[in-house]
């Protein structure tokens, strides 16, 4: 646990609170006293930038939505393979969840805790939807035949890793994953599977 009072403006101190207890013990847990008292505000501070502790859960939401979009982003322009940058969101989510700090995805997280109701301002948040528009728009730069549903596929992979890193402490789920991605890009992207499968066993039985 933290014991530095974080910097800077009213709202940047109860952001870099709230993410570190919310993230730490969830969103339910934490009450507003304790974000309070770890940013180091007055209460009125709280209720006149965020006006509730929903709004705050959201700001907290969106600004970790915010630096994953950027954290990929980076990794797959790295590569200028549409395949390799797929598998590259799975070889980060292994480093991510090697983090003795991990405690799994936020929003998965939020969402397992908050109330199943879709005009909730914290679940609209969880159900963003840029993972899976980014998976489908790299499915079809990799040639996939229905690049729709690749995407989807892909981030039940994605989720599921996440998923069994936290609860399992599963350090190779990201790997796992990663070749189970693998293996359906190239359903998807091989003219002929069969064919492609009978190819890799001959250039084995011949090495």
């Amino acid at each position: 646990m933290s014991t530095t009072k974080p910097e800077g403006s009213a709202r940047e101190r109860l952001l870099a609170a709230a993410n570190e207890l919310f993230y730490e013990e969830g969103v339910h847990t934490v009450g507003i006293d304790r974000v309070i008292e770890r940013a180091g505000v007055a209460k009125a501070s709280l209720y006149s930038t965020f006006g509730s502790k929903e709004e705050l859960v959201r700001a907290y939401l969106l600004q970790r939505a915010e630096v994953r979009q950027r954290r990929l982003s980076s990794r797959i322009a790295q590569s200028e393979d549409p395949r390799e940058r797929i598998l590259s969101i799975f070889d980060l989510m292994g480093e991510l969840t090697a983090d003795p700090k991990y405690r799994g995805c936020a929003f998965v997280n939020a969402s397992a805790e908050g109330r199943r109701d879709e005009k909730s301002k914290v679940s609209q948040v969880c159900l963003d939807s840029w993972v899976r528009g980014l998976f489908i728009e790299l499915s079809r730069d990799a040639g996939a035949s229905d690049p729709e549903e690749l995407g989807r596929q892909l981030v039940v992979l994605y989720d599921g890793a996440a998923v069994a890193a936290s609860m399992e402490r599963d350090l190779d789920a990201a790997g796992r994953a990663k070749a189970m991605a693998g293996a359906l890009i190239d359903a998807q992207t091989t003219a002929d599977p069969d064919k492609a499968r009978s190819s890799k066993k001959t250039v084995r039985a011949t090495k």
